[in-house]
């Protein structure tokens, strides 16, 4: 049988049997007790290692590889990068651990939101709506950041039911003191989008009623809709998304986009707000600090990128600095290389990116 190519860049053609590895079943924890390298990785998470409920077959051994299961017995540093949430970081370690049946720990975790625990020196005590994802876990996720008085778009549809007539809020969801809470006299201080909406309709409602109120009071509406006071904040921009389904779904960033065509039909201004996640620099920035935390203080010489949305995963990381390799397992299907945000390297799934990344970082050690 003649060895499967792959493509790793415009340049470069390599095959799966040219790159060693040594095959060990047990699973080795990645410990600062190891002389780490001095390069390091990060993976998207749907459609590099997951898709939905499906685990990609390939995903597994890549991470096995990466905690010694190699040619060397090198343990490499990584961490797991995704504009995913809505959860804990402690929840989607164990959700990933489980899956992929290696060990995972919170502190590899970076979602889409973890960086906005920055925003908690500035928001601490201040009311915040928090919208997206599933019941109350977003609340609680914004609790454990230390952000004190949180409110969720149930709260509020609780309180009138009139803000949204077409359904009722399921109480599961509703904050502990929802009853008592009396939204014309509790002025919010800002909106902050964690994950994505369940409810399109209800929470574009509830974000424009708080946007265009007068000092952050739901049911008022200040005079000029033109100067904007209330800040937003979106966790993440991604237009699509990849799951089981054989195409990609709408994201946050698609909410985003519709949010601010109604805004600017409303106001005739444009919704001003600040983005997390990737591309941006910010969320880079958090990941970059995690790995020099976990690589025992070091920070990496190079951090190898891994994900399948070329606007999101490769932008960022070529904007960033990183190396950025593209995966046809998610979002990207295209031949070849992405034309709009090309990738240093392309591979058909994330265990032939590791394995070549590991090849070229111990080809320069031995020069």
């Amino acid at each position: 049988m003649s060895p499967r190519l792959f493509t790793l860049s415009r340049f470069t053609t390599i095959t799966s049997t040219t790159i060693a590895t040594k095959r060990i079943h047990s699973y080795r924890a990645f410990s600062s007790k190891v002389t780490p390298s001095n390069y390091a990785f990060a993976f998207d998470i749907d459609g590099v290692l997951i898709k939905g409920k499906r685990t990609i077959p390939e995903a597994r051994s890549a991470i096995q590889m990466l905690n010694g299961d190699n040619a060397l017995g090198r343990k490499v540093p990584f961490v797991l990068l995704t504009n995913g949430g809505g959860v804990t970081e402690q929840a989607k370690a164990e959700q990933i651990s489980n899956m992929l049946d290696v060990q995972i720990s919170p502190e590899q975790v970076v979602l889409s939101h973890s960086p906005m625990q920055a925003l908690v020196h500035q928001y601490k005590d201040k009311n915040v709506l928090v919208v997206g994802g599933k019941d109350r876990e977003c609340f609680e996720v914004a609790k454990g950041y230390g952000f004190n008085n949180v409110i969720i778009p149930d709260d509020i549809h609780h309180w009138q039911s009139s803000v949204w007539p077409f359904r009722h809020p399921s109480r599961d969801s509703l904050s502990r003191d929802a009853d008592s809470l009396d939204f014309s006299k509790i002025p919010i201080g800002a909106v902050m989008m964690f994950h994505d909406s369940r409810d399109w309709g209800r929470d574009m409602q509830i974000m424009l009623d708080v946007i265009c109120s007068e000092n952050g009071v739901v049911g008022t509406q200040k005079g000029d809709c033109t100067v904007q006071e209330i800040p937003i904040y979106f966790s993440n921009n991604d237009i699509i998304w990849s799951t089981e389904f054989p195409v990609p779904r709408l994201g946050q960033g698609s909410f985003k986009l519709a949010l601010e065509s109604v805004y600017k039909t409303l106001t005739g201004t444009s919704l001003q707000s600040t983005s997390y996640g990737k591309p941006y620099p910010t969320t880079y920035a958090f990941a970059e600090q995690v790995l020099e935390r976990i690589n025992s203080g070091k920070k990496p010489s190079r951090i190898y990128a891994v994900g399948d949305n070329p606007a999101a995963d490769i932008q960022g990381a070529n904007n960033y600095g990183w190396s950025s390799i593209l995966v046809r397992t998610g979002v990207f299907q295209e031949p070849g290389n992405s034309s709009h945000f090309p990738a240093n390297s392309v591979c058909q799934h994330v265990e032939e990116a590791v394995k070549w990344a590991i090849q070229q970082e111990e080809e320069k050690n031995e020069l």
